[in-house]
């Protein structure tokens, strides 16, 4: 690979050592120290999560950023809480992962055609990133879109990464206007690519019926009819 080609691995090492935002730097760093009681005995990753799957994912599954007790402790997006028990349950039901829990950076979990990322790799107070925070961290997600070349859908988990998904497609080109609003089983056109909205499978959304296994097995299975793969078999 030349010098000048970004990869994977590229952006990989550039995420895990990013120190761009003071204030997530110091957040991140802290609950990693002072932990919780049921992870006292752990050591927490506390840097920046990257994304990861399959290299040549034609599905892009979007989240907002990293759980402080998940992401941040385990080192990898949507690993060791509620919110990714339930989003890899379903993919393992839809055909895109070997096995439905995900528990640790190294606990045998494979995806397939899939591609999990945030729109912010650190984790912020209250879940609440910064606008400057997030635009500091979008030329991430703006490179791994540009990188994962078989790319053709976004599923974005919640309205923060609709909007974090519109923003990077919008710098890679792909503009659309008016701009569509969020809705669960909402789609945009934008540009090449299909953008596919889901409600986030957090616990006040799937604690609450709000979102539904059932509801969230739909949208994979839509994702793969647009990314025009064949059903799991």
């Amino acid at each position: 690979m030349s010098a000048g080609r970004d990869s994977l691995e590229r952006i990989h090492d550039e995420v895990v050592s990013c120190r761009a935002c003071p204030r997530l730097v110091g957040w991140r760093e802290r609950v990693a120290r002072e932990k919780v009681a049921r992870f006292a005995d752990q050591e927490y990753w506390g840097r920046p999560v990257p994304g990861w799957g399959a290299p040549d994912a034609s599905i892009l599954i979007l989240g907002l950023a990293p759980a402080a007790h998940g992401g941040n402790r385990t080192g990898r997006i949507f690993t060791g809480d509620r919110s990714g028990d339930f989003l890899f349950a379903s993919l393992h039901r839809t055909g895109f992962a070997n096995q439905p829990t995900s528990v640790s950076r190294d606990d045998g979990l494979r995806l397939h055609d899939v591609y999990v990322a945030a729109v912010n790799r650190c984790a912020p107070p209250a879940n609440k990133p910064t606008p400057e925070e997030r635009d500091n961290c979008l030329p991430y997600l703006e490179r791994e879109i540009d990188v994962l070349t078989r790319l053709k859908v976004v599923v974005a988990l919640g309205a923060l990464a609709w909007d974090g998904g519109l923003r990077a497609l919008a710098s890679l080109g792909h503009v659309i206007r008016p701009r569509p609003k969020f809705g669960h089983l909402v789609e945009a056109e934008v540009g090449t690519y299909r953008l596919l909205g889901c409600f986030h499978p957090s616990q006040q959304n799937t604690f609450t019926g709000k979102l539904t296994p059932e509801m969230l097995d739909e949208v994979f299975v839509r994702a793969r009819e647009l990314a025009d793969l064949p059903p799991p078999g």
